[in-house]
C-alpha cells in the first residue's frame, strides 16, 4: 500500500512531527528518535516533518535554516536511518525537483497556498502534496487550491487547517471548517503548534502552546480530523524557529496518548 492510501486509512489518526526548520545533526536525530518510539507504542503513523528554509520570517535576521542542499542532506539521512516518510515545505517552482528527491511529501506554506505554479509544479512532481489553508482563506476556498493540483493528474493531496487572521496578531480556528474541507474528499490536517500562533509579535512570533493538549484533543473530537502536524524541540525556548510555538519533545507522549482515547471514545 503507497504512503498515501495508508494515510487515507489511518486510524485513529496520523502525525507530521519535528523541529519547525532543520537544526543541529543532534536535534534532528533526538526527534526522530524520540518521535519514532512514541508513535510506534501507540501504532500512529508518522512523518518527520523540518523545513529546509523558512522563506516566511517576521524579521530580516530570523534564522532561516541551513538552506535546500545541507537541508535536504540532513532530512534525508532522517528518512534513511529511521525509516520515516519526510515533508518539508517548497518556496518556489525552482525547489521543487530537488526537494522531491528526498521528501515524500512537498508542502505549500499558508502564505503561499494561492500560488497556482508552486501548487502544479510540486503536483507535477509526483509526491503527496499537503496545501496549508492561508490565515486569509475561507475553508470552501481550498477546494479551488486541491483543484490546482489535481488538474494535473495528481490526486495526492492533503489539506491542512492552521487557524485565521483575527485581528492583527491573533488566529482562531473555526472547527466548521474541518467538516467544510473534508467534503472536498482529502484528508484533513489539523497544524496545532501554528494554531496557537501570535503572529508577529515584535521581531518574532509568539504563541499559547499551553492551550495545546486541549484544542489538540478537541479538534479530533470532531471526527473530521485525519491528522495532527505538531512542531517540537527537546528544548523550544531554544529552538531556531517558532521557539513560542513548538512543544516540548518530552510532552508529545503523553499529548498523543490522550488523543488516541478521544478518537476511541468516537
Amino acid at each position: 500500500m503507497s504512503l498515501f492510501e495508508n494515510l487515507k486509512s489511518a486510524r485513529p489518526f496520523f502525525v507530521i512531527a519535528g523541529p519547525c526548520v532543520v537544526e543541529s545533526e543532534a536535534v534532528m536525530h533526538q526527534c526522530a528518535e524520540r518521535l519514532s518510539q512514541v508513535c510506534r507504542r501507540l501504532e500512529l503513523p508518522l512523518i518527520f516533518k523540518s523545513s529546509y528554509k523558512k522563506a516566511n520570517r517576521s524579521s530580516g535576521d530570523s534564522y532561516t535554516g541551513p538552506g535546500i542542499l545541507e537541508g535536504l542532506k540532513l532530512l534525508h539521512n532522517i528518512g534513511r536511518d529511521y525509516n520515516l516518510p519526510i515533508l518539508s515545505d517548497v518556496h518556489e517552482v525552482c525547489e521543487v525537483a530537488s526537494a522531491a528527491e528526498v521528501c515524500d511529501i512537498l508542502q505549500i506554506p499558508a502564505f503561499l497556498s494561492r500560488q497556482t505554479d508552486l501548487i502544479r509544479a510540486a503536483a507535477l512532481s509526483g509526491r503527496i502534496v499537503n496545501i496549508k489553508k492561508g490565515q486569509f482563506m475561507a475553508p470552501e476556498d481550498m477546494q479551488f487550491a486541491a483543484q490546482k493540483a489535481s488538474e494535473t493528474g495528481n490526486e495526492k493531496i492533503l489539506l491542512t487547517e492552521r487557524g485565521s487572521s483575527f485581528g492583527y496578531h491573533n488566529l482562531v480556528v473555526d472547527f466548521r471548517g474541518f467538516a467544510i474541507m473534508k467534503e472536498f474528499g482529502y484528508p484533513i490536517i489539523y497544524d496545532l503548534t501554528h494554531s496557537l500562533q501570535l503572529p508577529s509579535i515584535g521581531k518574532r512570533s509568539g504563541g499559547n502552546p499551553e492551550f495545546a493538549p486541549m484544542m489538540a484533543k478537541a479538534a479530533l473530537a470532531t471526527g473530521k480530523v485525519d491528522g495532527l502536524f505538531i512542531e517540537c524541540h527537546p528544548d523550544p525556548a531554544k529552538g531556531l524557529s517558532d521557539a513560542s510555538t513548538m512543544l516540548a519533545l518530552d510532552s508529545m507522549e503523553n499529548l498523543l496518548r490522550d488523543c488516541v482515547r478521544i478518537c476511541e471514545k468516537l
